[in-house]
């Protein structure tokens, strides 16, 4: 066939699925046990707010819910904490004042969803979720991404909070000030969730508000499959934190779970997908990445460039902040 004939054959296809009013990619029926996996469901996620996040996903699992229910329900708890300043409802703004919203979460069948850029709206987790359940596609952004969520009925929400737009307006007087309108090295550490259920069924999720002061319009890793989480049922799952432009480089979360394809315990495809991102960067000054993974034993792992990385881990018997091997101190 000509390329000509397959690409406007390929374009009417895709047109014709955008508009089919039926299109739905719901939740897979894999029955209890089929996987062969008996080691009970466990929940991971990144950094000390991971554990509130981790209790509200293991409701879903105490439920019979599944790991796509887990890390929803967990990702949606850091979005609604006024506190936390790198996810959310309280995230940072960019240089302009505006607090966009960047998610993802996949699934044990590969399906995935995100949003990038998404402003006022409570819960992007949930609309990349939707996204990936209703549409034919993976990604929507911007003002694209915040039509589709007030379309189909989610909450929004009024960014940024007052004691942020504080914080924002004196940044923004001292850049004049010092006439050095760089882009601020805060803190932008994501919350990354991964999940695996009674029946051995893996996935993830990634929720952010980005670098703080960033340029407009800037994305990181978390909203890219991938980068910032990728998910192989025949494998595991993986999730980053940290600086996304680096980690973007080595697509860092696919990295880390083909690691674990060709054997590596989840902790040793953490460290090598560490050392591989030490290796792309000629300085590492102030540059702190992670990693924590999952595989389809249930065992997990994390790595970090620098110490004082820790991820929050729940099973049935366990609520515990684990503190990860590290490159090399601050």
């Amino acid at each position: 066939m000509e390329r000509r004939s397959f690409v406007k054959l390929s374009a009417v296809g895709l047109a014709a699925s955008v508009v089919s009013p039926v299109f739905s990619r719901e939740e897979s029926t894999l029955e209890t046990g089929t996987s062969g996996y008996t080691g009970g469901p466990k929940m991971i996620a990144t950094w000390s707010h991971g554990q509130p996040a981790n209790q509200a996903g293991w409701k879903k699992l105490e439920a019979g819910g599944s790991s796509l229910d887990a890390v929803e329900a967990g990702a949606r708890q850091t979005e609604s904490d006024v506190t936390n300043r790198s996810v959310g409802i309280g995230g940072m703004p960019d240089r302009e004042g505006h607090v966009t919203l960047d998610a993802c979460i996949m699934d044990w069948e590969s399906n995935c969803g995100s949003v990038g850029c998404l402003e006022g709206i409570a819960h992007p987790i949930s609309v990349a979720k939707h996204i990936m359940q209703h549409t034919p596609h993976v990604m929507l952004v911007g003002e694209g991404a915040r039509k589709y969520a007030l379309e189909h009925g989610f909450d929004t929400i009024k960014t940024p909070l007052p004691e942020v737009r504080k914080e924002w307006e004196k940044w923004k007087k001292e850049q004049a000030a010092t006439k050095k309108p760089e882009i601020n090295h805060e803190n932008h550490d994501t919350i990354g969730l991964l999940a695996i259920d009674h029946s051995g069924r893996i996935s993830g999720a990634c929720t952010t508000s980005g670098w703080a002061y960033k340029l407009p319009g800037r994305l990181g890793d978390s909203p890219i499959i991938g980068s910032g989480l990728f998910v192989d049922q025949e494998v595991g799952g993986a999730v980053a934190t940290g600086l996304g432009e680096s980690i973007i480089r080595i697509a860092g979360a696919h990295t880390v779970v083909e690691l674990m394809r060709q054997g590596k315990s989840p902790e040793q495809a953490c460290k090598e997908t560490v050392e591989r991102l030490i290796r792309k960067h000629k300085d590492m000054t102030g540059l702190q990445c992670a990693f924590i993974a999952i595989n389809t034993k249930g065992e997990v792992g994390g790595f970090s460039v620098y110490n004082g990385f820790n991820y929050a881990l729940k099973t049935e018997t366990q609520d515990q902040l684990i503190d990860t091997p590290f490159d090399r101190k601050w």
